[in-house]
């Protein structure tokens, strides 16, 4: 086919709720990482709480974010994509306006009432709810408003959005609380200007796509039931469980490092800014990382990606500095890049035949279990190393070897299961 039927064929490959789908994504994204930019920051140096109890809220914040999605889609089936994207983007509003409103005097009455630590728990708790509906919303709206032929291209400009949200957000976290001169506050409030925006465009020019004739499950009952199924399988909640430690050395990004190069290294630095060239180096790097371990068998690839990710912080053990901090994202990207495709891949096959599209479902949960470790452990490791021991930077030694430790774990399981190698050899 010519370049330009080529074309012709992806503009009538997708529905406008694949247009306004992602453009929504895209200003979600944004929202999501502008404030988890900064939330490490402003939990300790705005509301001074410990660095302990900081990685503890992290944690669970982020624990929320990634595991409810496994519910999420349920909900989003029953009540129809259009009405699940505006409720999610109501309640995103409400939680990023109410993190950046907790020194507002309308706030005092609570914060005295409850106490500052539950109550921005419980503020947290807000906007983690949304992304569980947004995304299988995005998801879904991709798979159903894209013809099979175009449907690939769909999911690519689906992810090449993500990331592009994820590069703007610390982005413009930095300009509001720096070149702005509006303060830490307010980069929650544009948080909850840019969802409210997008709750009015998917009231506005929304409608969901045509149903694709895919099976739906009818209730969360029955979602909680399939997770209990899912759940039995101890061959596959133990991978889930190894391979959670890419996610706790992933996620020290945005728990420890802000946290330690303003408290150890330079307390001027745009951490937030920082926080963009991991997405930037997946979004100019993906196709050759790619490119380059496109033979290499799955698992292998996989175990590579954490291992580059957990080496990554070798070099802010070596050169605690804000050069190293910005190699060391560099590095942690490119590990994420190795193995990111490469470990859905790997759920499918963990999957028993027939059941991949519901084990598919949990491929979030170590992605939330990281986030749950990830922020306790980088808080307690700051406050040991940091304050206590004042040598910061070797907390990094630590994460680096939880990594290795998963690296190992991940060798030895697949040796005692092989999982995959029956159907097609790449394990």
């Amino acid at each position: 086919m010519s370049f330009t039927g080529r074309l012709g064929e992806i503009r009538a490959g997708f529905e406008r709720a694949f247009w306004v789908a992602n453009i929504t994504e895209l200003f979600e994204r944004l929202a999501y990482y502008g404030a988890t930019a900064v939330l490490a920051i402003y939990l300790t140096e705005q509301l001074h709480f410990t660095k302990e109890v900081a990685g503890w809220m992290m944690g669970i914040f982020g624990f929320v974010v990634w595991f409810l999605p496994v519910l999420g889609g349920t909900l989003a089936d029953r009540f129809g994509f259009r009405r699940a994207l505006m409720f999610a983007y109501l309640v995103m509003t409400v939680g990023y306006f109410l993190l950046g409103s907790l020194s507002a005097t309308w706030m005092q009455g609570a914060r005295t009432a409850l106490g500052d630590k539950w109550l921005v728990l419980a503020i947290l708790m807000i906007p983690a709810l949304g992304p569980a509906v947004v995304k299988p919303c995005v998801a879904g709206t991709t798979a159903r408003a894209s013809t099979e032929n175009v449907r690939s291209i769909g999911y690519s400009i689906y992810y090449t959005i993500v990331n592009i949200g994820g590069t703007l957000g610390p982005i413009v976290a930095w300009l509001v609380r720096r070149r702005l001169g509006w303060g830490i506050e307010n980069v929650f409030r544009v948080s909850a200007l840019s969802v409210f925006m997008m709750f009015l465009v998917t009231l506005i020019f929304f409608h969901d796509p045509a149903n694709s004739g895919e099976q739906k499950v009818g209730s969360v009952a029955v979602a909680i039931k399939n997770m209990l199924i899912v759940l039995a399988n101890f061959r596959f909640v133990l991978f889930l469980l190894i391979f959670s430690s890419f996610y706790i050395v992933f996620w020290q990004e945005y728990v420890s490092a802000p946290i330690f190069l303003r408290g150890y290294v330079d307390p001027n630095a745009n951490a937030d800014l920082l926080l963009s060239i991991d997405a930037l180096t997946v979004i100019f790097f993906q196709i050759l990382i790619s490119y380059l371990t496109r033979k290499i068998p799955t698992f292998p690839a996989m175990t590579l990606g954490l291992l580059v990710t957990s080496l990554a912080w070798v070099i802010l053990a070596i050169e605690p500095s804000t050069l190293g901090m910005i190699a060391a994202f560099v590095v942690v990207a490119l590990g994420e890049i190795t193995q990111s495709a490469r470990y859905y891949e790997y759920i499918s096959r963990l999957a028993p035949a027939g059941q991949q599209g519901l084990y598919m479902g949990y491929a979030f949960i170590p992605i939330a279990i990281g986030y749950l470790i990830a922020g306790p452990l980088g808080g307690y490791l700051l406050h040991k190393f940091g304050d206590v021991r004042h040598q910061p930077q070797q907390m990094w030694w630590v994460i680096t070897a939880v990594g290795l430790v998963g690296a190992v774990l991940m060798v030895v399981y697949n040796y005692a299961f092989k999982p995959g190698q029956a159907r097609d050899g790449a394990s």
